[in-house]
Parts: C-alpha cells; structure tokens; sequence
C-alpha cells in the first residue's frame, strides 16, 4: 500500500518548534542536575530503540559515540543487564528510560524508580525521565511523518 505520510514537523512547523524548545530546556536541566551527556544519549537511543525510531537511532548512535559512549555499548544497549559494560548509574538511567517508555504495571514500575531512586538525585531522577519523555515524543513525531534515514 502506497501512503501519502504528512511530515507533521513541517505541516505544523510552529508546535515542532515548541518541542525542539523543550528538548532545549530537558537538555539544560540534564546538564544543570549533572547527568553526562554520554547517559543522555544512552537513553535516547535505548528509547528509540524500543520504539522502533530508524531516524532518531542514527541522529543519537553519533551523538552517543561524541559523548564517549563506546560502540560495544552501543551494539548491545539492547540487552545492557545482561552485560557488564554498564555502570551503576547508567543502568539506573536505562532502567528509567525503560520504564519511561513501556509504562510498566504498578508493582514492576514501583521496583524499577526505587532501584533508580537509590542512585540518583531528585534532580537527576526528573532529569532522566524529561530526557525519555521527549524522545518518546521526537519518536512518534519521526515515525508518524515515516521520516527515512538518508545514505
């Protein structure tokens, strides 16, 4: 089936503007709780990963390897708890992403934001949740407009 998609960031260029704002303020208030940039963009890509987004895959995948999160962890973020290759904060960060992005049962949520809990801040804390929050957002935005990854 052929189908016409609407790049939505562009039809409706005034409200993507507005959500390339809140990327800009989650960044500033990552940075300002202290989150590295490398657990921003692990959490980026595990997001897209979850969700399916090819588009945001490749702009966070060189983003990640800038920040000086290795390619090994890269190629198995995917199933980062059954690796070695991620510290504790990370995990937690993941853990959160994850949590974020699949909405968990009660119980199962409960578990996963007290492990996290015990390691990071309040401000850290809030700040990984914006950070997964809006790329679930960026996401949708890319795989609804059917956004394509250029050579």
């Amino acid at each position: 089936m052929n189908v016409d998609y609407v790049h939505i960031d562009k039809q409706t260029p005034a409200v993507y503007r507005s959500m390339v704002g809140v990327a800009t303020s989650v960044a500033k208030a990552a940075e300002d709780a202290g989150l590295s940039r490398g657990i921003v963009e692990l959490v980026n890509v595990r997001v897209s990963q979850m969700n399916g987004c090819a588009t945001c895959l490749d702009v966070h995948h060189r983003k990640a390897l800038a920040a000086g999160v290795t390619e090994k962890q890269l190629s198995t973020v995917s199933v980062w708890r059954d690796t070695e290759l991620f510290d504790e904060r990370e995990q937690a960060a993941l853990r959160l992403a994850e949590m974020t992005t699949s909405l968990l049962d009660r119980d199962a949520a409960d578990r996963e934001y007290s492990r996290a809990r015990r390691v990071f801040g309040d401000d850290e804390l809030s700040a990984v949740i914006w950070v997964a929050t809006a790329i679930n957002a960026f996401n949708r935005v890319s795989i609804l407009s059917h956004h394509t990854v250029r050579p």
